[in-house]
This record gives C-alpha cells, structure tokens and sequence, in this order.
C-alpha cells in the first residue's frame, strides 16, 4: 500500500518491525476499551502523544479512559491549552484490569506511578516509546530509541489506525515535538522531525500561542523560586548543581510541577559538561533532572541510580539530601 501524500514513509521507524505495527493495530482495533497511561508528572511528550492518540480512538467509536499515576492528580499548567483533557480520569477511577493499555513515553513500569498495578493486570498491553532505556514490558513494543520524541511515534500509529490530523490532534503532537526537541535545539532532532513539524504546522496551528504557553509563562512566585535555587548553585569540576526545597515553593505557593525550566536556566554554564537540579516533591523525594553538552552520557549514570532518559537528558529519584545524592552523582561522572 502506497503511503498518503504528506504522510511520512512507512520505514520511517527503523526499530519497530512491520510485524509490530500490524499486531498493534490488530488489538486496538479489535477493542472496544482501550486505557491510556503515560508517565507520572507527565510533560508534553507524555501527555500530548496520549491525548492525540485518544483523539483518534474516541473517533473510531472506542471507549477512552487517559491517566498518569500521580498523586497530585493536577495537569502541569504549562499544558492545560492541551485539547481533549476531558478524556482524563484521575488513578483511582482508572481501569484495574483493562483488556488493552497502551502506555506512552514511559521507559519502565515503575515510571507510570499509581497505575503499575493496572499496567501488570493488562491483559494485553501496548508500549508506545523513544527512550534508550526501555527494554520493552509490553505484549506489543512500539520502541524506536532514534525518533526524537514518542510524538513522532504517535503520529505513525494515528495514520496506520486509518486516522488523519486535525487541529487539536496537531497541537497534541506539536506539544510532544517541541519540548523534546528543545524546539529543534537538541541533537536528536532530525530531518524527519523537521518534516513532521511541517505536517502540523499545515493543519493550522498557531504555533506562537503554544511556545508562548510552554515557555513564556510563568507566576510570580517562579521568579522567587529560580532566585532561590540560583542563590545556592554549585560549580565543581565540571558539574553545575543547584536543589529546590518543598519550603522554597511552599513560601509563594508554587506547585512543583512549575519547576521544570530551572535546569534550562542552569545547565547554560559555560564551565560545566552536565548539570542538574533536585527538586523536592510532595512527598519529600528528590527528583533529579541531568543534562549533558554531549560529552557525557548521563542516561548511563541516572540508571546506575535507578533512572534513566536519554544521552542528553535523564533523570532520577533520590531519598538521600542533595549533598549526599550529587556525592554519588559525581562519583559515577567521574567513571563515565
């Protein structure tokens, strides 16, 4: 079958056999419920990829039930332009033994939170993902570790399941695009990323108001927190560190899902190779985002530490104090 014009080739992933997406397929359309899941504090690749595919879905006439398996059962306000976000139904009204899951963006079971437990009682399970790490737990593994976000992966599924792109679909999937591209900033940004810029961008979108609502926004109390966390950086041998306490944003009010930018802000040191930022949950864990200048692959020291991502950008969860846990950061830098 020729592939539509505008669509990309059908070679376009290179890790995901043709078996897999006809198997995947198959399920899904064969399924009248189907439970979507991404990762926990889900950013626009998580959330956007699932949304947009749960677009697709509900048009087919499938029941739709969208979920991350967080606690705080709160989008991040930086994607509540999102469309389709009457889809989501918090964890506890979440499917506990769906027929089919698709999960989204997520390496590990472990990353999707409160729904682990659905996603090991799924009689069939669907896993839709890019990163590295992710060594497949699925019954069918849509994993291609070379696209640059899942969105690209999304965007294939939608058009193999009959689907087409619209506004809203295309404002899910851009979301999921750009900040995993670092808005076509990151090195694995590729022609084919480019290329499917292009096929959103022609379906409408106003792509100014979404890099406005992802990265030219933020309350008050942001400013306060970015000082705070700034006021007490660390340069050492390479690294540039800084934390964020549950008191610092508690003092402005501010939800940890507003801290996302400040490893931005400070892995732009000219001095150092990697950065990172601890930044205190809800529950009083670390939760440590890394970035590298490329040098270094900081996927292979975040999973020596129980994470994982990419070679750029991962990340990991810590109980130890940020001194203790970059005491144990460093000591696997040094060996990397």
């Amino acid at each position: 079958m020729r592939d539509r014009p505008g669509r990309p080739a059908r070679s376009g992933s290179v890790t995901v056999s043709e078996d897999a997406w006809e198997r995947a397929v198959g399920l899904i359309s064969e399924a009248d419920e189907v439970a979507l899941a991404c990762h926990i504090s889900p950013d626009g690749d998580a959330l956007g990829s699932m949304l947009a595919v749960g677009f697709v879905l509900r048009s087919m006439g499938k029941r739709v039930a969208a979920s991350f398996g967080d606690r705080d059962f709160t989008v991040p306000r930086l994607l509540r332009f999102l469309p389709g976000q009457d889809m989501l139904v918090p964890p506890d009204r979440y499917p506990a033994e769906p027929d089919l899951m698709i999960t989204f963006d997520s390496p590990s079971i472990a990353r999707l939170g409160l729904l682990e437990g659905s996603v090991r009682r799924a009689r069939t399970l669907i896993v839709v993902d890019h990163h590295p790490s992710n060594e497949g737990f699925g019954t069918v593994d849509l994993i291609d570790a070379r696209a640059a976000a899942t969105a690209m992966l999304a965007e294939q599924l939608i058009y193999r399941l009959g689907g087409s792109l619209d506004r809203d679909i295309a404002t899910c999937l851009y979301a999921g695009l750009v900040t995993d591209t670092g808005s076509f900033r990151h090195s694995s940004t590729s022609p084919a990323a480019h290329q499917m810029a292009a096929r959103l961008v022609a379906t409408g979108l106003h792509t100014d108001e979404i890099a406005r609502e992802l990265w030219d926004r933020a309350p008050f109390g942001y400013l306060k927190v970015l000082a705070a966390a700034l006021g007490r950086v660390t340069l050492d041998d390479g690294l540039v560190w800084t934390y964020v306490t549950r008191v610092d944003r508690a003092a402005y009010g501010l939800p940890y899902t507003e801290l996302e930018g400040i490893i931005d802000v400070v892995r732009r040191t000219d001095e150092a190779d990697v950065a990172a930022v601890l930044k205190e949950d809800d529950q009083g864990a670390w939760q440590v985002s890394t970035r590298s200048k490329g040098r270094i692959d900081v996927a292979h020291v975040c999973a020596a530490l129980g994470g994982g991502g990419h070679h750029n950008a991962a990340g990991f969860t810590s109980y130890d104090s940020p001194e203790a846990t970059m005491a144990k950061f460093r000591a696997l830098l040094r060996e990397a």
